[in-house]
């Protein structure tokens, strides 16, 4: 039974003293050892590195939000000048939002300011006042209307919408209420000051916009409409985009505008208008996209591609052609991209192996026994003097 067994044996051995050992076979062999070292370490590096799937369909998710996480640093536009706003097709509309939004003041140099809040929006605090010293009913400066219910504005915030219901642009300078609570002092103290946005939104998952510029925000006539009477000059709106996303973050994600920075064009005169200001778009194609990891825990997020738009806005007298400011459209992609990382299986690890061991060393006798039987056939014809 054992003899028979050796009848299968794939592998017969020769015995030693028929074996011949060259210079050729030795160099032979050291390469394709080299050789399969080589590519054994590649295999390992293939191995424990994961590999990425996409794969493309439909979008069926009804989510109803869409987070947007923002930081945007504006070197020098003041807190008490910012207001973000928000808005979408379904007719939403945010303004001045200020919830899950926070500002931090920056110094001219770029430093934070180490005595302002850090955790709340400074155009939005409303010192403490004096009951005493409030009147039973302010005056609204003209803008009372009872048939719209304005008969009293005791607070800043209330003549401002008064007049804005009116249809009549405020002032807060020469507003009493305004100047007790301190909005013209911020206003002048934080003059020369930059200012960083941070937090997120929550909006609807449709096609929208939201926006940073100066001055209060208000729809008046079913238009969008900024106030910036209450600031004077130019507005430089230079600013670095340190996060822009949409959902959560999963690994080997890149945001197209983390890191953008753009530098505002320099004021000068053209003509009668002051040119100087300019608006800042970027339109944003979002890719809702799915992430599946090696441990199969599920991401739902996004990702997305931008094209950006810079218009210059002109001045003409106390007029703007235009809001200047820093817009970002957004729309989303009908087609949901699904990424799925996976790992090689160890069996596959040993196949290649296997097959680059038994590969090389096959090619290498190949070539060593080419090599053998020409120099062996080259010495005959020596031997015999046919060697020319």
């Amino acid at each position: 039974m054992f003899q028979k067994l050796k009848s299968f044996d794939a592998y017969p051995k020769t015995v030693d003293d028929f074996r011949v050992k060259t210079y050729a076979g030795a160099i032979v062999s050291i390469v394709s050892s080299i050789f399969i070292i080589w590519l054994f370490l590649s295999q390992i590096s293939i191995y424990m590195t994961t590999e990425t799937h996409h794969e493309l369909f439909v979008d069926t998710n009804r989510a109803e939000k869409l987070k947007i996480n923002i930081d945007v640093v504006f070197h020098h536009l003041p807190c008490a000048y910012l207001s973000l706003d928000a808005m979408d097709v379904s007719g939403e509309h945010q303004f001045d939002v200020a919830h899950n939004i926070f500002k931090r003041r920056l110094s001219p140099t770029g430093e934070f300011i180490p005595d302002a809040p850090k955790r709340e929006d400074n155009v939005n605090i409303k010192p403490k006042v004096n009951e005493n010293d409030r009147p039973e009913c302010g005056s609204c400066m003209g803008a009372e209307n009872p048939s719209k219910g304005i008969n009293c504005c005791n607070t800043c915030e209330e003549v401002r919408v008064a007049y804005q219901k009116m249809g009549w642009g405020f002032d807060p300078s020469d507003t009493p209420q305004c100047v007790r609570e301190g909005f013209t002092k911020n206003v002048v103290e934080q003059n020369g000051e930059g200012c960083q946005v941070y937090g997120f939104l929550l909006v609807n998952k449709v096609a929208g916009n939201f926006h940073f510029a100066p001055g209060k925000s208000f729809q008046q006539h079913h238009m969008h409409v900024h106030d910036l009477q209450s600031f004077k000059g130019q507005f430089n709106l230079s600013h670095t985009i340190s996060r822009l996303s949409f959902g959560n973050d999963f690994p080997g994600i890149k945001n197209p505008l983390d890191g953008v920075s753009k530098t505002e064009a320099n004021q000068y005169q053209y003509h009668n208008l002051v040119v100087g200001s300019g608006m800042f778009q970027y339109y944003v194609k979002i890719v809702p996209t799915i992430y599946e990891g090696l441990n199969g825990n599920l991401i739902n997020t996004n990702q997305y591609s931008v094209t950006e738009h810079y218009r210059l806005l002109a001045k003409k007298g106390e007029e703007m052609t235009g809001l200047p400011g820093l817009f970002f459209m957004y729309d989303l992609s009908p087609i949901m991209m699904k990424v799925v990382e996976r790992s090689k299986s160890f069996a596959s690890f040993i196949t290649s192996v296997c097959a680059i061991v038994g590969g090389v060393f096959t090619v290498a006798g190949i070539f060593d026994s080419f090599i053998y039987q020409t120099t062996k056939s080259l010495k005959r014809k020596i031997d015999l003097g046919k060697a020319s």
